[in-house]
């Protein structure tokens, strides 16, 4: 079967299954598991911060960061198609009484500037209190759009101005950086915390990162049990974070390059539409004419193909490339495609 609705399918690598087999491990609540200390000092150098935080997810990763950010009642801004406000089961305000307050994504990821600026509290005992600005890099639902440095010193000139903090939505952040053709670090110093993914595109089998200052990391530690994220002998999954982070990361850029050939291919296809220019990374996320076929009846039909797709609404699908899908692998999704559409 030729996956396609996520890069969260990767297989994990043999040399991540090896390093797991020999992994090193103590009790990580204590501190004293060296590989996920390893894990955690690596990527901290990575993105050039202070410290760093194994988590078991990304969305836990953005939970204990607004957690360690913000009060109950304080309230963050965050992009409208941000996966913090439309998919993480709106746990900032069920669980840590954090208002969100909803920017519009552009089509190429961004906020406006003026809408940020318009989106910040003023201090009036009527409103909650702006502590925190959410960016997403790379912004998956407008297909993966990576965010420019320019843009992000932007939103931390205005952060600074107003005396707020910066959180990044990284999970796919060294994608962004693969298609910018930039350091990681250059995309991380603007913001004042990431969480970035191990899983997705850098294929280990489970687990997040957040990285930050080394005071704000030792609060996050204390969130992160809140939330029962305290694991023991965690270095059995870090290890594999470790291959991810030191073997990975290159290699991103074939899934960018079948990205862009899937898409350049589906933009000939009648009853597609798609503007292949706006694939930039590893999404694919095109729409169906409204008067044909609609997304979950084509996904069933290439489905009996050995392709699966995502459907995302009525008449839109993704497709993400990934490790383990190879150009033969798109060539026959688009077979499949093609074929369903006639």
């Amino acid at each position: 079967m030729i996956d396609l609705r996520s890069d969260t399918v990767t297989h994990p690598t043999l040399a991540m299954r090896e390093a797991m087999a020999r992994a090193k491990v103590g009790d990580d609540v204590f501190g004293e598991d060296p590989t996920v200390n390893r894990l955690e000092e690596l990527a901290a150098e990575m993105l050039g911060k202070d410290a760093a935080l194994f988590v078991s997810s990304g969305t836990m990763g953005n939970f204990v960061a607004l957690l360690t950010h913000c009060g109950r009642g304080d309230e963050i801004i965050v992009g409208d198609q941000s996966h913090i406000f439309t998919s993480e089961q709106g746990g900032a305000a069920v669980l840590g009484g954090i208002a969100m307050y909803p920017v519009r994504n552009q089509a190429d990821g961004t906020m406006r500037l003026d809408e940020i600026r318009g989106a910040i509290r003023a201090d009036d005992v009527h409103f909650p209190s702006t502590r925190l600005i959410c960016v997403e890099n790379t912004q998956m639902r407008m297909n993966g759009a990576p965010l420019a440095i320019e843009y992000l010193e932007q939103v931390r000139e205005i952060a600074d101005a107003h005396k707020l903090k910066i959180h990044t939505d990284g999970a796919r952040i060294f994608n962004a950086a693969v298609a910018l053709n930039v350091n990681v670090k250059a995309l991380a110093r603007y913001s004042d915390t990431v969480q970035f993914c191990l899983s997705k595109g850098l294929s280990a089998p489970v687990g997040s990162m957040l990285v930050g200052s080394r005071e704000f990391i030792q609060e996050a530690r204390r969130a992160r049990k809140l939330v029962g994220g305290g694991m023991r002998q965690a270095g059995v999954i870090a290890a594999a974070g470790i291959v991810a982070l030191e073997t990975m990361v290159d290699r991103l850029a074939e899934d960018h390059a079948n990205a862009k050939y899937l898409a350049e291919q589906l933009a000939d296809v009648a009853g597609i539409e798609l503007d292949p220019a706006t694939v930039k990374t590893n999404m694919v996320i095109f729409g169906l004419a409204p008067n044909g076929i609609k997304a979950p009846q084509l996904a069933e039909r290439v489905k009996h193909a050995g392709v699966l797709l995502q459907p995302r609404g009525e008449f839109k699908l993704r497709a993400a490339t990934h490790y383990g899908i190879t150009r033969a692998d798109v060539e026959t999704a688009l077979h499949a495609i093609r074929h369903a559409l006639d």
